[in-house]
């Protein structure tokens, strides 16, 4: 099969689509509502205006399209948005959920910032604001000032002036008490950090699971989506050799802990725009598949990243396209060709089952 997109066809032979999984958990996504909620006045700061992707946006636009191609949709992930209070958070999404809008949601990735003082004051009262409590996410994406955007440094780390947590004892203190709550650590770094910190950080920690957020992040390894006049298709298909080694370096260490995951996830960061091409849509198939090669099937998750759109799921931002869901679960499918029925099912299902405990 070859995946063509400009708002596209995808054309898929009968026995490709008879081979879609037998079901699909989804274990990265978002809501979000800054308009109405207390807790997301940074999001809001860092979006630069209101942004909404409530749990009905993410039945039409994820669970309903997925269902309809016969697969079962098992359930998702919240994970963490930047909040302004984690425990505010898991009680919000809770609340609707007992409203029955969201009964789908079956574990949550908290926010907390695991370098605080009173780290351990916080977690307790994470793991008793729901029993779906399954993990921690504080974003740590640093190599160096944010300086709007244009380095892989997160907006997040703004709430603490940029700081390199993955190297702060103090966050290591905060990590190191997640065993203590049976609580896995999803990582959103940069590549670099992966190399530098992130490897010898976490094989000091073999008990405590980790994943590793949208495939380690590499960051535009084909250029920009589009040309300086901001029309015309980048055709570069050649990657940036540099930008790949230090993934590759960061991504071999952190495989080489058994602890650790990854979550293939907001591909169109790494290379903004690959919706739009075949040959970048290749380009990014052999780098899923060189990640599925590090890890194994069994410790790789098929992630939507849903909120707002396609476009901002997809690239954070980078690019002003992006698959709809099921045109995600086609390219993953052809992302997969060769793999037998058990590491498909691996990848969109029990993966995330096992690793969230979600049986």
């Amino acid at each position: 099969m070859i995946y063509v997109s400009s708002a596209i066809s995808c054309t898929m032979t009968s026995s490709q689509s008879s081979a879609y999984p037998k079901e699909v958990v989804d274990p990265h996504h978002h809501f979000i509502d800054t308009a109405t909620t207390s807790f997301q006045a940074f999001l809001r700061s860092a979006a630069g205006g209101d942004v909404s992707c409530l749990p009905e946006d993410y039945a039409r636009d994820v669970i309903e399209p997925l269902s309809k191609l016969g697969i079962k949709f098992y359930g998702s992930v919240h994970v963490e948005a930047m909040p302004d209070s984690g425990t505010e958070e898991v009680a919000w999404v809770e609340k609707m959920s007992a409203a029955g809008r969201c009964t789908y949601v079956k574990a949550f990735v908290a926010s907390c910032d695991l370098s605080d003082e009173n780290v351990d004051d916080e977690l307790q009262k994470l793991t008793k604001s729901s029993p779906k409590l399954r993990g921690i996410r504080w974003i740590v994406d640093c190599v160096g000032k944010f300086q709007g955007g244009k380095t892989a440094t997160h907006v997040a780390t703004l709430r603490h002036d940029g700081i390199d947590y993955l190297k702060s004892p103090k966050f290591e203190r905060g990590l190191a008490l997640l065993e203590k709550y049976n609580l896995s650590f999803d990582l959103q770094c940069a590549p670099i950090q992966l190399v530098e910190s992130a490897a010898a950080l976490f094989a000091k920690h073999p008990n405590l699971k980790v994943c590793i957020d949208h495939l380690g992040k590499p960051r535009t390894i084909l250029g920009d989506d589009l040309l300086e006049d901001g029309t015309s298709i980048n055709p570069n298909v050649i990657p940036n050799e540099n930008e790949l080694e230090v993934w590759r370096k960061g991504m071999k260490a952190m495989a080489a802990n058994k602890n650790v995951y990854v979550k293939l996830s907001m591909m169109g960061y790494a290379i903004p725009g690959w919706f739009r091409t075949e040959e970048r849509q290749t380009v990014l198939k052999s780098l899923v598949r060189e990640v599925i090669d590090m890890f194994g099937a069994e410790r790789c998750m098929c992630a939507w990243n849903w909120h707002v759109n396609g476009a901002v799921s997809d690239a954070d931002g980078l690019s002003k396209v992006g698959p709809d869901a099921v045109e995600l679960l086609e390219i993953f499918m052809w992302f997969f060709e060769g793999y037998d029925q058990e590491q498909r099912e691996k990848l969109f299902s029990g993966t995330a089952k096992e690793f969230y405990r979600l049986e």
